[in-house]
């Protein structure tokens, strides 16, 4: 088993308890040395309060089990306030500013971005139409990427 194996099945079950996905573990190396990047995920927003927190969890876990050949620094980072999010996931979304890319242009737009209202075989989305907010329906296979994004 290597190094991110291990380090993947040591951390997996903890973060779940704690109420957190593992989203990606990786190694970097660079001039300064090793870097362990854990990256965390769950559909609450993660504050720079839970990253301390998540920290504080692994650390122990990962001295304790020593999974890294040699020193490393640890690193903890969530997917941030964009994340990419899985279309399966879309319903576990609904109330969230999303941005769409959809691979059938709906009323010549390729890209959506508004508040999702619901989602089934149709999905609803709230946009913002210059003054004014509409709400716009079409099929939920039409859109091939979604993403968190930030309203303005």
């Amino acid at each position: 088993m290597d190094d991110l194996s291990k380090v993947i099945s040591l951390l997996e079950a903890p973060l779940q308890q704690a109420g957190y996905a593992l989203a990606e573990v990786k190694e970097t190396r660079d001039r300064d040395g090793l870097t362990l990047h854990v990256v965390v995920d769950r559909l609450a927003p993660i504050s720079l309060d839970d990253i301390v927190k998540v920290s504080d969890l692994i650390n122990p876990l990962l001295d304790a089990h020593d999974p890294v050949e040699g020193p490393y620094t640890l690193d903890v980072t969530s997917l941030g306030a964009e994340k990419p999010l899985k279309l399966e996931n879309l319903p576990d979304y609904v109330g969230r500013y999303v941005h769409l890319h959809l691979s059938v242009p709906f009323q010549g737009e390729n890209v959506l971005e508004g508040t999702l209202v619901s989602v089934s075989d149709a999905l609803t989305i709230r946009v913002k139409d210059k003054t004014r907010r509409k709400e716009l329906t079409f099929p939920t296979k039409n859109v091939d990427k979604a993403r968190l994004a930030i309203e303005l």
